[in-house]
């Protein structure tokens, strides 16, 4: 036999020790080839569309090389010395450190080829379901399936060259010491936890204070959060794990009337001495499963922001006209003429915003007719309001402005016009997107305007408005783009006559919003999955560490007449605590977090991301306990089988 014919052997007989490695790592490049397919595909010409998949897939392996490089180090790390026993009986036998080191690469190496082509292959087989689903979320004609030797190279390469790395160094994570060291292996002697109550103590503080500033945290202090909220998390999150759970467990521990009774005593002092192997493991999980949850979460709250986009933009298409413009009738009758020729009903209404100082404020107000806004609101389906001479409404650029001016009465005078006003009240419905007609708005009934619109000059017209009212408002993304492209070439151009008009399309923003969202969406839902299965692999990989020494303490208590149904209420208190307590701190990071990404919409958009979140938590929830049965279940076969 061969030295490579006994690495290939050796890979063969430790295939349960490496099961859950290789998935993860199959998983991994096929989920890199799959984004590699997407990033060379022939037929994204579209240019905003080609560069949105290049960012985010450019941006997705990325993250997804770096994570897996550190995915890998752990997990050949908890092989490592799961097989030290092994290792020094090949030390023993005679095999030179250099020999061995040469083992270690060959069995990696191994293990990396058969990852990457079944990854690939894997990742060939799902290309056209892959593509199916993106082409459904851009709404592109055709996406086929393609051969080019392009993303099989860059998968190729870049995991070559990842598992080479590890291959490389791997044998630095060999206990280093005597070969009587390594032939003791998971037997050695543990020494006792040692941990510290000042970092017991200042972990749980760094935590409530991070929890406490994204409860309370207001769009003033959001910026900071950014700066605050990550390392208050990360070093929490690290001394809990590694000291405040020791000091709870302890304390337990000295309650006799609660550690003698039952099977808590073997449950609890089993938890400690699995919390000092393993509380790195914790920590580096609940980040991990942090990240995960975040990243779709954040995802989801984008297409939220989507969802509800017609609510944000009612009006199907905007056209401003500020004075001077002489393109106005010109691009009116260009829309119309372009929605007649597409076939789209609407209704236009024309309104004449007319600017004036308010004695009140001394600040600039602008003045709509409630005329123009009943014929608006009609065409909505709304009734219209009847406002008599000499009162006004405040109409609010925003929903919270609304909240705030329900309540409030102005009395104020027009200086230019030299009109009385009594301001109370707000205009009921929502006809246009926030921030469109200006922050400080009131209206008129036509008497009132009509007397301000006599007594002043031509100058004091701010702008002209027409909004147009489109029930099939997604169908108008090729409406206007001739405008469009004139409103964009006067922004970018710095011209000495500025463009006097402005030209808004929700139809084509919120294709271009919801392709990217859903696109986006779609990419982190499988880079979670990267994170979700190798946050599962960690616990899997310590469990699978430890088997032997898990062995030999089932077959004494088996001995002292311990029944399978005891056992297994031993094997679920241990287990529960491992598999989901990380993820429920991780739970709790991240529905802070959430509160105050909540807080960042309601100063964007106004909008409420709270189901989209629920859902995404609960999606997690539900697949996390399907993934502690799976290795719960397989945990038990191996500790019950015989030891060859």
């Amino acid at each position: 036999m061969t030295f490579r014919q006994f690495a290939y052997r050796n890979v063969l007989r430790n295939r349960r020790v490496y099961a859950a490695f290789f998935m993860a790592s199959v998983f991994s490049v096929m989920v890199f080839f799959l984004y590699s397919m997407l990033l060379f595909h022939p037929s994204i010409e579209n240019s905003f569309l080609k560069e949105i998949s290049s960012l985010g897939m450019g941006i997705a392996e990325l993250i997804l090389f770096i994570f897996t490089l550190f995915f890998l180090f752990y997990s050949m790390r908890a092989f490592l010395q799961a097989r030290s026993k092994e290792f020094g009986v090949l030390l023993l036998l005679g095999m030179a450190k250099r020999q061995l080191y040469r083992l270690i690469f060959i069995e990696t190496m191994l293990l990396g080829f058969a990852s990457i082509l079944t990854g690939i292959f894997i990742g060939f087989m799902f290309s056209k379901f892959f593509f199916m689903i993106v082409k459904a979320i851009v709404q592109i004609p055709v996406l086929p399936l393609y051969l080019s030797w392009k993303p099989f190279g860059l998968t190729i390469g870049a995991f070559l060259s990842l598992f080479a790395i590890i291959s490389y160094i791997a044998p630095v994570f060999i206990q280093q010491g005597n070969v009587s060291d390594l032939l003791h292996g998971d037997t050695a002697v543990q020494s006792v936890y040692t941990y510290s109550k000042r970092r017991g103590v200042f972990g749980v503080i760094l935590l409530a204070l991070a929890y406490g500033m994204a409860a309370f945290v207001s769009r003033s202090s959001i910026l900071s959060l950014f700066f605050l909220l990550p390392p208050f998390i990360t070093f929490g999150t690290y001394f809990f794990f590694t000291d405040t759970l020791p000091l709870i467990l302890h304390a337990l521990r000295s309650q006799k009337h609660f550690f003698w009774r039952d099977f808590w005593m073997i449950s609890i002092s089993e938890s400690i001495v699995r919390l000092k192997e393993n509380a790195r493991m914790f920590f580096i999980v609940t980040i991990v499963s942090t990240i995960a949850f975040m990243s779709v979460g954040i995802l989801a709250s984008l297409t939220s922001f989507a969802s509800q986009y017609r609510e944000v933009n009612p009006l199907g298409l905007v056209y401003k006209s500020f004075p001077d413009n002489e393109f106005e009738y010109r691009h009116i009758a260009q829309l119309t003429s372009e929605l007649e020729q597409q076939g789209l009903g609407y209704s236009a209404v024309r309104l004449r915003i007319l600017e004036q100082q308010s004695s009140h404020t001394r600040n600039k107000v602008n003045i709509v007719k409630l005329a123009d806004l009943n014929e608006l609101a009609a065409s909505f389906g709304k009734d219209s309001i009847r406002l008599s001479q000499g009162h006004a409404l405040f109409l609010p650029s925003s929903s919270s402005a609304a909240e705030m001016l329900q309540n409030k009465s102005v009395r104020t005078k027009l200086s230019d016009s030299n009109v009385t006003l009594e301001v109370e009240g707000v205009y009921p419905y929502k006809l246009f997107p926030p921030n469109a007609i200006g922050l400080n708005t009131i209206v008129l009934n036509h008497l009132d305007f009509d007397r301000v619109e006599e007594q002043i000059s031509a100058d004091s017209l701010a702008f002209t408005y027409y909004a147009f009212n489109i029930e099939d408002w997604q169908k108008t993304k090729d409406i206007g783009l001739s405008i469009n492209a004139q409103v964009l070439a006067g922004l970018m151009l710095d011209d000495r006559q500025p463009v006097r008009f402005e030209f808004e399309n929700p139809g084509l923003n919120y294709s271009h919003i919801r392709m990217t969202f859903s696109l986006l969406l779609f990419i982190g839902l499988l880079l979670a999955g990267v994170f979700f299965l190798a946050s599962g692999s960690f616990i899997y990989f310590r469990l699978y560490t430890s088997l032997n020494h898990d062995r030999r303490q089932y077959a004494v208590l088996q001995r002292i007449g311990m029944t399978d149904r005891e056992f297994k209420k031993i094997v679920n208190r241990q287990l529960i605590p491992q598999f989901f307590f990380p993820w429920g701190v991780s739970f709790i990071h991240s529905a802070f977090a959430f509160l105050s990404l909540q807080v960042i919409w309601d100063a964007l958009a106004e909008i409420s991301i709270v189901k989209e979140l629920t859902l995404v938590l609960l999606g997690f929830a539900v697949m996390q306990v399907f993934y502690f049965y799976l290795i719960r279940w397989r945990y038990i076969s191996h500790i019950k089988a015989p030891t060859s």
